[in-house]
Parts: structure tokens; sequence; C-alpha cells
């Protein structure tokens, strides 16, 4: 399957959903459903040196607004408030081809998708072999400072990265932690406000 310029093997989707905390613990905001979005792609410079990256810069946003399509079909109705990206890098590639695929171009998509997010996004990348795993950070969509929604999603995948692909992955929350008790800038507070605060 093509997304613009981008040979994609595979398409990954995981929906998990907390209903207790660790210690058992529930809440007044429920359950946290947490979504996760991946694809095994191709990568075009794997094997070689380049200085441009442009064969993974240039369709971001195509490959952005599948994404976003593909984590509002699986949150089912249920609103964002945080979300991370990561990629695999496979081991006949470098870790700058993984920051290419996860440009603010392939972001802005996504964001759009769900409705919106003033906050820069929380990244992590590493080169692996198949079925490492990688944490995705989480953090609020609108503001970096809610403590409460400072957290990871743990992922990976059996069979990638193949040497020559990268798994670009972006992750999603409806909500923060549950019990989470530290004080803080409260999710509530930050609408209409810049999303740095």
């Amino acid at each position: 399957m093509s997304v613009g310029a981008y040979s994609i093997r595979k398409w990954y989707t995981l929906v998990e959903e907390t209903l207790a905390g660790e210690a058992g613990g529930t809440d007044a905001l429920g359950p946290v459903r947490r979504v996760v979005v991946a694809a095994a792609i191709r990568n075009p410079y794997a094997g070689r040196y380049s200085e441009e990256l442009g064969a993974i810069v240039g369709d971001s946003p195509l490959l952005g607004a599948a994404f976003g399509a593909r984590l509002v079909a699986a949150l089912a109705g249920v609103p964002a408030q945080s979300y991370g990206k990561s990629a695999l890098v496979g081991t006949a590639g470098e870790l700058e081809h993984g920051n290419a695929f996860l440009t603010t171009a392939f972001a802005n998509p996504v964001r759009t998708a769900l409705g919106g997010g003033r906050a820069w996004i929380s990244s992590t990348g590493k080169r692996a072999a198949l079925g490492a795993s990688i944490d995705v950070p989480l953090a609020h969509k609108d503001a970096l400072y809610v403590r409460s929604h400072y957290d990871t999603i743990t992922v990976s995948f059996p069979d990638a990265p193949a040497p020559d692909e990268v798994v670009v992955i972006f992750a999603v929350a409806s909500r923060g932690r549950i019990n989470a008790r530290l004080g803080g800038l409260r999710a509530e507070d930050v609408q209409g406000k810049d999303g740095l605060i």
C-alpha cells in the first residue's frame, strides 16, 4: 500500500483501556483509552547516506492525514487529551531518518484530525532490530505542564522494523493517569491558553 511516495508494508493499531490504577483504585474521570497507530514504511535512504531527506519529508502531510484518520477511527468518538510520537529505524538506516518522518509537516494534520493541539509533541526514536520496544511519551496536547498527563506507552512490533524500514508511531490518550495527585496545572485550566504554559 502507498500513501503518497511512501511504501507501507503494514499498519498497526493498538487500543488499550485502563480501568483502574496500579494499586487497584479508580477515580471520577473514568477509564483511560490509549491508542497507538503505527506503520512499517520502506526507508528510501536505507544503506546509503544522503545530505537531503526530501524523499521522506516531501509527502509528510499526506502521511499525517492518514495517521490522523486512523487515530480518530480507533478513538471511536472519545476525544484525545494527550499525544506523542516515535520512530523505530531499521538497522540499515540512520536515527535521522526516523526524525525526518516526525516533523511538524507530519504532525500538523494529526493535530487537525484530533481537533487541535497547541503544545509541541514529545517524541523518541532509536535504531533497532525486529521486535524492539520503544516508549512513546505522552503529554497534554494543549499545555506541556499538565503533570497528570505525563505518561508513556510501550510498544513493539514482532515483525518490524526490517533493516530497510522505519516504523512511524503516533500515540494518543483520552485523559491523564488514573489517580494522578501531584498537583500543578490541571487539564481543565488550560482551555484557551498558550500551549507552553
